[in-house]
């Protein structure tokens, strides 16, 4: 996290000087952000840590896939696969049968799953306001900043706050909750990213509302440093269970169906 930030910051000292971080900004289009950061700096630099961590997740991925039997298995059916997916999506296997988890005592809550889901997401509605963004910039010819009620503002607060209640929660339950269930080698992994993603949505959020003022530059900067950093360790973190869970849970309901087509 200190690289990326601190990468950014002097990216953007170098690139603008440091009176201009500091200056109150115009939202007019094609200010504001590219004020601080220029437009070929920005686009280019996320473009390529965004494409190394989707490079390094696809080989990961097929290595897994391969070393847990994909390299021979049949390759799942359209039914399977979207089986699988919702299994993922709707996160059924925390759900503990139906009754939850103890996650802070003897009795069943549903707590753990519902903060999952916020944090999940949240995250997808950040990602999809970044995809929104994009097409709006680069295919439509309208460059941001963008007003408040627009499709990527709106998606991206409504993510942001979803990340900031799940991951807070989660933090929360790890320190109140039972030590001996958890394997202490994967707390510091566990608690860091969501660390992370914490400080990205805070910050995100933040960024929103002081756009317009002196203190949006350094606020960018640690927003994208923070972001940086997230790309370039996802790949190695405990995020990346995420895709591993769902590959698990397609070969599950690959396997299932093929046993049920060999019972009938």
């Amino acid at each position: 996290m200190s690289l990326g930030t601190g990468g950014v910051f002097l990216l953007a000292l170098l690139l603008q000087g440091p009176m201009r971080l500091f200056d109150a900004r115009s939202l007019a289009p094609g200010h504001g952000f590219y004020d601080v950061i220029p437009y070929g700096a920005l686009v280019w630099g996320g473009s390529a840590a965004f494409l190394f961590a989707l490079l390094a997740l696809g080989i990961g991925f097929v290595r897994f896939w391969r070393a847990s039997g994909g390299k021979t298995a049949q390759p799942p059916g359209p039914g399977a696969l979207l089986q699988g997916l919702r299994d993922a999506a709707t996160l059924r296997h925390l759900g503990g049968g139906g009754y939850g988890c103890n996650d802070t005592g003897e009795s069943f809550a549903n707590g753990r799953r519902r903060l999952h889901h916020l944090m999940a997401y949240g995250f997808l509605l950040c990602f999809a306001a970044t995809v929104v963004g994009t097409i709006d910039d680069h295919l439509l010819g309208w460059p941001a900043p963008y007003p408040f009620v627009s499709l990527p503002v709106l998606l991206g607060t409504t993510g942001g706050l979803g990340m900031v209640a799940g991951t807070a929660g989660l933090l929360w339950l790890k320190l109140i909750g039972d030590p001996a269930p958890q394997p202490r080698g994967l707390l510091g992994g566990d608690a860091a990213l969501l660390l992370l993603l914490l400080l990205i949505a805070l910050s995100g959020l933040l960024l929103l509302a002081l756009r317009a003022t002196g203190a949006m530059g350094p606020v960018l900067a640690v927003h994208l440093g923070l972001v940086l950093a997230f790309f370039l360790t996802m790949p190695y973190g405990k995020f990346v269970h995420g895709l591993y869970r769902a590959g698990a849970l397609v070969r599950d309901a690959a396997e299932r169906s093929a046993t049920s087509g060999r019972g009938g």
